[in-house]
C-alpha cells in the first residue's frame, strides 16, 4: 500500500517510518487469493477460506468492519500477521475501541494497522489505543502525516502504548 507509516521500535526507542516496501493490499472481493501482494480480506471472506482449508491464518491479513466485534477473531490471534480496522469517515471512532481491545483482552502482538479516513490528527490516539501502523488516506501526504506522531505525545490516562497514568510515570523519573 502507498502512503503507509509503520512503527519502528528499536535501540530502545520507538519512531515513525514511511514503509515504502508495504506488500500487504486490500483485495476486492472478487480477486483471487495469491501469495503476492499479501492479501488484506474482509473477516467473512477470510473466516469461509480458513475454515474451508484454502487459506491459512498466517498467509493473510484480515480487515474488519467498524461494525464487526473483534473477538471473533480470538481462535487466530495468535497466527494473525496483521488485523486492518476501518475508519469510514473521521467522525467514526469505533476502531479505536477495537484497537484497544484486541490488544489489551486479546493480547494481539502482530500489525494492527488503520484504514481508511486516517488523516494526521489522529496518528498519536490511533497510536496510543494500540495501532502500529497506519494508511493515511490517498490525498494526503504521509511525509507530512507522519509528523503527526512526533507532535505532543503525553496523554495523561493510561493507554495500550503507555500503560500507565503520567502521574506515576513521573513518579518513577
Amino acid at each position: 500500500m502507498n502512503n503507509t507509516i509503520g512503527l519502528w521500535h528499536g535501540e530502545g526507542q520507538e519512531r515513525a517510518v514511511l514503509l515504502s516496501d508495504d506488500r500487504w493490499e486490500v483485495l476486492p472481493p472478487e480477486a483471487a487469493v495469491d501469495s503476492e501482494p499479501w492479501p488484506i480480506l474482509p473477516w467473512a471472506r477470510w473466516q469461509a477460506l480458513v475454515e474451508n482449508g484454502e487459506l491459512s491464518p498466517r498467509h493473510a491479513g484480515v480487515m474488519l468492519d467498524p461494525d464487526e466485534d473483534p473477538e471473533v477473531l480470538t481462535p487466530w490471534v495468535g497466527q494473525l500477521p496483521l488485523i486492518a480496522l476501518q475508519f469510514p469517515g473521521f467522525m467514526d471512532g469505533r476502531a479505536y475501541s477495537q484497537a484497544s481491545l484486541l490488544r489489551t483482552r486479546l493480547g494481539y502482538e502482530g500489525d494492527l494497522r488503520a484504514l481508511g479516513d486516517v488523516l494526521r490528527d489522529q496518528l498519536v490516539l490511533m497510536r496510543h489505543c494500540g495501532f502500529s501502523s497506519f494508511c493515511v488516506r490517498a490525498d494526503k501526504p504521509a511525509a507530512e502525516a507522519i509528523k503527526g506522531l512526533s507532535g505532543f505525545d503525553q496523554i495523561y490516562a493510561r493507554s495500550v502504548a503507555s500503560p500507565e497514568p503520567l502521574f506515576r510515570r513521573r513518579e518513577r523519573r
